[in-house]
């Protein structure tokens, strides 16, 4: 650019003047603006990025709380960290409604320091494992590998003789894992002449190998109250089965407790499966051997019960259900998927010159799945039912299954391939004969992956969740009837997750989030309506009791008994609030502790501005957040750059208070950076999640760009001339697709690792949204086919290692853009998987090209220098 400065006298004229003064703004004007462009995107700008999250750590405490409880539920501990590395152990107790120290933490130290020889501060004490005992002054704990006991009346202090522990008494019955319960750590013993195996049963009740314990071996595993864990030999005999509880968690594997099998002679080591599953009476082991069904008998006789198995149409080993007769299962057949190999090439492996070549099984959309088909067994007459398939042609899954109390009925739900399709199928275990509980049909699409639940009361109800009134609630079904009682809950607001389930008082526990929120005053107050809240109703659908109200996305964490819970809140401008209360009303009964930000806002720190505007149906509000850098100078203008990612599957504005952003890293640069859910993402209303159907493309860009407009007119510090967006994996398809479809508006893009074609991305995501069959709505999502239409300034970034996402999805891209003679810019990482722009190198590249065509300068250079080549004043 250049500059003419007039000296001419004859010049001076009333015109002439004007002219001079013209210049003269002119010449201010773009002063200012070198000004304002070398105070940004500088080294030293980049260095106060690359830093932030180093400075702003260990600056705030207590953004948790993790209850640790007594097993009468009346008292808890927690830590209450002081510094980074200092720390204190709080009691609570329920009755008093009070709480301070859990023990001298001073004379405590000074008693670890005499047993030890070892320095302990009393505010960094190395203790492990704090739990209380049945004796309310005593506490336990881990040191230094052993096992201590505190007495606080005495202040006594002695190494704990574990034989004094009572071991907890192993039950028989089989059954599946509770959904929920408290953290805690449980001490498995083998005191056996041979290895022990730990299975852990899920909430199907499917066995999961976690551990095996050798002769005399102590283990420690991490669980859940309500878990069951099966404790066998390695023949497959069953010693017990665990139930984690609060009560001292020690489980001693004794010789006594194994009831002693005669074996059979004709079996061996080696005809005995890894992982079998025992019939509920514990007489039986099935189990999957050259692709078949087997079962093994307690007198050691081993059964073949199917014949139709191989390597093509192979039995499930995590398939086998047992019928609570212990007569009867029902088993899954499965026609393998096709073979799909995706293939990568390793260009610079670390341990050869030579490239690699990694295959891997890889199905896209449109490819030949896996097919299940169920069959039931009749142990005692030796038959093989086979189940008829009308209502089950064409399953993407068959999951939940269930037996009838009875045994003469087993039940199992089928997810139609396509996902417009959901139906609860009840099998005649005598016939094989089906019928449809209820079907749930959808002319777009069912959220299976996030909405779906499914919770059986007794043999004749069950819990449902839908969205069938236009929000996800819950509805009670009448099995026997085959028709739905009522629905349980209703409003403009989601069912997020289902806490609890009490079968007993029939009520419910609840996740909720919703537009209600913010508008009706009968419901907790919020600003925001992806904050969580929670409730609790009645199976009736009556006596609905919020149980948290403050303005914020609330976190809870239940006592065992459910009688009360920790509700931890906050915001992205608010800090963590920690409180006790009753989980009658949602009453306070104490506050715990709350999270104090003074250091880090005196250090400089920015808090992300919350904003919402109308979207494009100019009534339903869209909410967003806006980062502006730590050193903002209201009185300059600022590039707006928006991080996208707008996957169906869930929203992703953060909402609950955190102290550390990538936004910021890249607002520090000199822009304002953003981030918005548009319509298309989940977690409001069917109609607002609707308009992703079959339309990946729209990623709601009609709704960000009125976001971004919006902020602008309120905001004059936001330049809507110079607009970038960055994504990666479905937020690097989004990005291109912005700049394809919205070149007008969006400026400048950094797409990594996109899923640009939806036919060339993992199968389940895509089909969840896209649909199937494959149709012309694939070719019209593409970002391949609207390459074309590119206008602004482009870097495509790509590891060449991507599992996730196949990389050459974006090589097609660059294909098609090399076809239609566009310019852009194209990363290639070696070595580098999925999300390669978060790596050191990618990161670097993709502030860099923001810096260079939303700034126009050179990125990383001092103030002092030159800006770039062409910002010359002549």
């Amino acid at each position: 650019m250049g500059v003419s400065f007039l000296s001419d006298s004859s010049m001076y004229s009333r015109d002439s003047l004007w002219g001079n003064s013209m210049l003269s703004i002119t010449l201010f004007a773009l002063l200012s603006t070198i000004t304002h462009i070398w105070a940004q995107g500088s080294s030293s700008d980049y260095k106060r990025a690359n830093n932030l999250k180093e400075q702003f750590r260990n600056q705030i405490f207590q953004l948790e709380i993790t209850p640790n409880w007594s097993a009468d539920n009346q008292h808890f501990w927690y830590l209450k960290q002081l510094a980074s590395d200092r720390y204190q152990f709080v009691k609570v107790s329920i009755q008093s409604q009070s709480k301070g120290l859990a023990f001298n933490h001073k004379k405590l130290a000074t008693k670890l320091t005499n047993a030890t020889g070892q320095s302990i501060e009393p505010d960094r004490l190395p203790i492990t494992n704090l739990v209380f005992t049945d004796r309310p002054d005593i506490w336990r704990f881990n040191f230094q590998g052993k096992l201590w006991e505190l007495d606080t009346k005495t202040d006594n202090l002695r190494i704990a003789n574990i034989v004094d522990i009572t071991p907890i008494k192993l039950g028989s019955t089989i059954r599946p894992s509770y959904q929920t319960g408290v953290e805690i750590s449980v001490t498995f013993r083998n005191e056996t002449n041979r290895p022990i195996h730990l299975f852990w049963l899920d909430g199907q009740g499917d066995q999961k190998l976690y551990s095996t314990l050798e002769i005399g071996e102590v283990h420690q595993q991490h669980t859940y109250t309500g878990h069951i864990w099966l404790i066998i030999d390695e023949i497959g005999q069953k010693f017990g089965v665990y139930e984690a509880s609060l009560q001292e968690p020690l489980v001693t594997i004794q010789e006594e407790r194994l009831h002693e099998k005669k074996q059979s002679e004709k079996i061996t080591k080696k005809d005995l499966p890894s992982n079998g599953v025992f019939s509920p009476d514990g007489t039986k082991l099935a189990f999957i051997k050259e692709h078949n069904l087997w079962i093994r008998k307690d007198n050691g006789q081993v059964q073949q019960l199917s014949q139709d198995g191989n390597k093509v149409e192979a039995y499930d080993q995590t398939r086998i259900h047992w019928a609570p007769n212990s007569q009867k299962l029902i088993s899954f057949k499965v026609q393998q998927a096709q073979e799909h190999l995706v293939h990568l090439i390793e260009s610079s492996p670390s341990d050869q010159i030579q490239p690699k070549l990694h295959s891997f099984q890889y199905l896209k959309p449109g490819d030949k799945i896996a097919k299940p088909h169920p069959c039931v067994f009749n142990i005692e007459k030796g038959q093989q039912l086979q189940i008829e398939s009308r209502l089950f042609p064409n399953p993407w899954s068959l999951s939940h299954v269930r037996w009838h109390q009875d045994s003469t009925t087993c039940y199992f739900l089928y997810n139609q391939r396509g996902h417009q399709v959901l139906r609860l199928i009840a099998v005649d275990s005598d016939t094989g004969q089906t019928d449809a509980v209820f079907n749930e049909l959808s002319p777009s699409f069912i959220d299976y992956s996030q909405k779906m639940y499914l919770n059986w009361l007794n043999d004749n109800e069950l819990i449902w969740m839908s969205e069938r009134s236009g929000w996800n609630h819950l509805y009670l079904y009448d099995v026997t009837n085959r028709r739905i009682k009522h629905q349980i809950t209703t409003g403009k607001w989601a069912v997020r997750k289902v806490e609890h389930v009490d079968k007993n008082t029939r009520q419910i526990w609840f996740q909720a989030n919703g537009d209600a929120f913010t508008e009706d005053k009968n419901l907790p107050t919020t600003s925001d309506p992806y904050y969580v809240h929670y409730g609790r109703i009645d199976l009736s659908g009556e006596n609905l009791v919020w149980l948290t109200k403050d303005d914020g996305t609330h976190q809870v964490q239940w006592s065992p008994n459910r009688c009360f819970f920790v509700d931890s809140w906050s915001r992205v401008d608010q800090p963590f609030i920690h409180q006790l209360r009753c989980s009658e009303n949602g009453n306070l009964i104490l506050d715990l502790e709350k999270s104090d930000w003074t250091k880090l806002r005196n250090l400089g720190w920015s808090v992300p501005q919350r904003f919402s505007s109308l979207g494009r149906d100019g009534k339903t509000n869209i909410y967003g957040l806006l980062w502006r850098p730590t050193n903002f100078d209201k009185q300059k203008r600022y590039p707006v750059v928006e991080h996208i990612y707008a996957g169906p599957h869930d929203a992703f504005v953060p909402k609950k208070f955190q102290v550390h952003y990538h936004q910021q890293e890249m607002a520090e640069l000199g822009f304002i950076v953003v981030q918005i859910d548009g319509m298309g993402t989940n977690w409001r209303s069917k109609h607002f999640h609707n308009y992703c159907w079959q339309n990946l493309k729209d990623a709601g860009f009609p709704d960000r760009i009125s976001w971004i407009r919006s902020a602008a007119s309120e905001y004059p510090e936001i330049d809507l001339t110079r607009i970038g967006v960055y994504g990666g994996s479905a937020g690097g398809q989004n990005t291109l697709s912005g700049m394809l479809h919205y070149g007008d508006f969006y400026h400048v893009g950094v797409a990594d690792c996109g899923c640009h074609d939806n036919r060339m991305d993992k199968i389940w995501w895509n089909e969840a949204w896209m649909g199937w069959p494959i149709g012309s709505q694939y070719d019209d999502n593409s970002n391949v086919t609207h390459a074309k239409k590119l206008t602004g300034k482009l870097l495509l970034i790509v590891g060449e290692l991507d599992r996730n996402v196949d990389p050459a999805s974006t090589m097609q891209v660059v294909n098609a853009l090399i076809q239609a003679d566009k310019d852009f810019d194209l990363l290639i990482i070696p070595g580098v998987g999925h999300g390669a722009a978060g790596s050191t190198y990618g990161t670097r590249r993709q502030r860099d090209f923001f810096v260079r065509h939303l700034l126009d300068r050179e990125p990383r250079v001092d103030s002092k220098e030159k800006i770039s080549k062409n910002d010359e004043i002549n």
